[in-house]
């Protein structure tokens, strides 16, 4: 283990992971507005949308109108979820220059989500994912699945490290490794990178995705630090539910993760407060409560 790192990157996956999970689809107006208030308060790396078809995903159907309508911030890398060759070509038509693609580290999974196994699903990537960087496009491989599956239960290590070093060898430039469920704790999180240390993935090349299910979000945060991962993805106010848990907590919050950052005198480079007021923003149009707690202590704190 090595010291906390001095800098983290936070990746801001509210309007895309966030909002696919609310079971109301946000007007347009507002998710430009969601993106641009994310923006102004200095995070670098936004997930605004998805191209994943408009039928499975209705509530991001818009987003080639979002992207349109985001003021493109100097030095913000806006990111887009692709799924496939269609998909990549609505991104690049869109002037995306940032994109995801995603498969899991179980059958079980994979199969639920895109009809194929994880090797299926690998072999769809790779022409998707060279064709992006054939024209200069960063790619970003999520890794779903890589603690526990809704599906599997337990989850070898070996599994997520198989699948992070096939995309990587494919051409990703980064991979995020995802705990779906939320079911992992600190050891699970240390197995993990074991096994991609072991499978020869550089650390600078991995992010973790955090789901706070079970409340050890930010305890995996900290084991995630303390193993050298400088790239954390969260979702302002917590938005996005966790569909295997109903009624659980589900992506890690931007709120949460910079206050722990913050206390711990990890530079971000983000202003809580701008985060806090983005969030609120969507609060109110959505009508509800956000998961985060440091948004509730904050509310608290602030009165507004």
């Amino acid at each position: 283990m090595s010291e906390l790192p001095s800098r983290v990157r936070v990746m801001e996956v509210g309007p895309r992971d966030g909002l696919q999970n609310e079971p109301a689809a946000l007007p347009v107006t507002d998710k430009i507005e969601f993106v641009n208030r994310l923006a102004a308060s200095g995070l670098r790396d936004i997930e605004v949308t998805s191209f994943v078809r408009p039928d499975r995903v209705p509530q991001l159907a818009d987003a080639e109108r979002v992207l349109a309508g985001i003021d493109r911030a100097e030095g913000v890398r806006y990111w887009a979820l692709v799924p496939n060759a269609r998909g990549l070509d609505r991104a690049r038509a869109a002037g995306v220059r940032h994109i995801a693609v995603f498969t899991a580290a179980t059958d079980g999974f994979a199969r639920a989500n895109v009809n194929v196994s994880v090797e299926e699903s690998l072999a769809k990537l790779r022409p998707v994912v060279q064709a992006a960087k054939d024209d200069g496009i960063v790619v970003r491989g999520y890794v779903s699945t890589a603690f526990g599956c809704p599906y599997e239960g337990a989850v070898l290590p070996s599994a997520p490290a198989r699948v992070a070093r096939t995309l990587l060898d494919a051409g990703c430039d980064e991979i995020s490794l995802g705990d779906t469920i939320g079911v992992a704790v600190p050891d699970d999180v240390e197995r993990v990178l074991e096994a991609m240390e072991e499978m020869g993935l550089p650390r600078g090349s991995l992010a973790l995705h955090l789901h706070d299910t079970f409340g050890t979000a930010l305890a995996n945060v900290h084991a995630g630090l303390r193993a050298g991962v400088t790239v954390f993805d969260s979702s302002a106010g917590g938005l996005g539910g966790c569909p295997f848990a109903p009624g659980a907590a589900g992506n890690l919050a931007t709120e949460d993760l910079l206050y722990l950052l913050d206390g711990l005198g990890i530079e971000t480079g983000v202003r809580l407060e701008g985060v806090y007021d983005a969030a609120e923003e969507v609060a109110q149009a959505l009508e509800k409560a956000l998961p985060s707690r440091a948004h509730a202590a904050l509310r608290a704190k602030w009165g507004r």
